[in-house]
């Protein structure tokens, strides 16, 4: 069944009675999810929480705002721009901000504004028997008790269900400013980014398209970019110098590593269209092959790591039987090939299920982890014990049956039990 609960007193009253009848329970936002955190493996209540869409407080002056869990970040931003200030992680979909804090989303502009684990200051949310908590405050530091706040942003509804946040809001920079810069090798754009990050220069966005990725927003998007490896760039500044000098320092920095242009875009409608083709990314893949479907793989490495972690998958998919574009927010070493399938074919299906396996382990060899940004959900799971180790798996179960000892909060995700 799917309930459409309003309040969070409703909330807690729909898991009293799952409780009571031991029913599973899956919470459920914008649906975007990439790992299958929604899907109701075992049946259950899918616990729409959209109609809970309320702004509740924004503090221009604490920079903060209190949401229900079905306010999307676009919403908010529409409510809040105006009075010269926004919510800055961006993952592309216009996903709920409870959905976002369940799965530790991430985006474009976590590079220099954070994750959801960066900006969420504290939570209303009920446990599996009903109970309500609120953890944090609006405080911007504590040293008060467990951080349970940030034992709930990333578990994905199976320690409890997140039904308010208090986020960060960050005040809108005076200046901004965009920049195409193509390269002659997909290892010299990433060069540069690494080094744009070892110098420290501040850069608000820092994304990685292949040559395949390129040519498949030209042609759905119209644009007319150089097909090559091609980094965007946004700058944010107080001022227009501010930015400027940031901007020629990458410059710099791309000519170095084979950059073969620097182009701008100061213009409102410029920087939006620019972006816009990064974020229809995905669906150009798609349109390359119709009919098809795409799996995107996710993996974060240390940013010393992310050339060889590339360079590496992009020899271990030559020869793959489907198409492959790369997209990444490499600033914060995390990259996508999105594998675009044909779903009847069981050969490409295995193929792609064994290279997305290989890169998963190449990451963890390299020091990074399972996933960047997508969460774990069912898709994940495998790979935790290598990751974390038995023991820090045992100790994730003894959190889940403390606060879930039915297993009844979307059950099959995260940890096997």
């Amino acid at each position: 069944m799917v309930c459409f609960p309003q309040t969070t007193a409703e909330v807690s009253e729909i898991l009293k009675i799952s409780a009571r009848h031991g029913v599973p329970v899956v919470p459920f936002g914008a649906g975007s999810s990439i790992e299958g955190q929604v899907h109701a493996l075992f049946g259950g209540i899918s616990l729409d929480l959209t109609r809970m869409n309320a702004i509740l407080r924004v503090s221009t002056e604490d920079l903060d705002a209190t949401v229900e869990a079905g306010v999307t970040r676009k919403q908010l931003n529409a409510k809040v721009n105006p009075r010269g200030v926004a919510f800055f992680v961006d993952p592309g979909a216009d996903a709920t901000l409870g959905g976002m804090a369940s799965t530790r989303a991430s985006g474009t502009t976590s590079i220099r504004y954070g994750t959801m684990r960066e900006n969420v200051l504290g939570l209303t949310a009920v446990l599996a028997d009903g109970r309500i908590i609120r953890t944090g405050s609006r405080a911007r530091k504590s040293s008060s008790g467990y951080d349970l706040t940030h034992l709930l942003i990333g578990a994905e509804g199976t320690l409890g269900v997140i039904t308010e946040l208090t986020v960060k809001l960050h005040p809108l920079p005076e200046a901004v400013a965009a920049a195409v810069c193509p390269f002659q090798t997909l290892e010299g754009a990433v060069r540069t980014v690494i080094e744009t990050i070892q110098l420290g220069v501040p850069v608000a966005r820092a994304e990685l398209l292949d040559e395949a990725a390129i040519e498949a927003v030209n042609r759905r998007c119209r644009t007319s970019y150089a097909v090559a490896p091609t980094l965007f760039f946004e700058f944010h500044g107080a001022n227009e110098q501010h930015v400027s000098d940031h901007a020629e320092m990458v410059r710099g920095l791309a000519q170095e590593h084979g950059a073969r242009g620097f182009e701008w875009a100061t213009r409102p409608e410029d920087r939006e269209k620019l972006w816009q083709a990064r974020h229809e990314a995905y669906y150009a893949a798609l349109a390359l092959r119709p009919g098809a479907r795409g799996w995107i793989t996710d993996a974060c490495v240390p940013i010393s790591r992310l050339a060889d972690c590339i360079t590496q998958a992009k020899l271990d998919h030559e020869g793959a039987p489907f198409p492959y574009p790369l997209v990444g927010h490499v600033g914060d070493g995390n990259f996508h090939l999105m594998y675009i399938l044909d779903p009847t074919s069981e050969m490409e299906l295995a193929e792609a299920r064994r290279l997305s396996s290989q890169l998963v382990e190449r990451a963890l060899e390299m020091g990074g982890t399972c996933s960047g940004e997508h969460g774990v959900g069912t898709g994940k799971m495998a790979y935790l014990d290598a990751e974390h180790g038995t023991e820090a798996l045992h100790a994730m179960r003894a959190i889940k049956f403390a606060l879930d000892p039915e297993n009844r909060m979307n059950p099959g995700k995260i940890i096997p039990c």
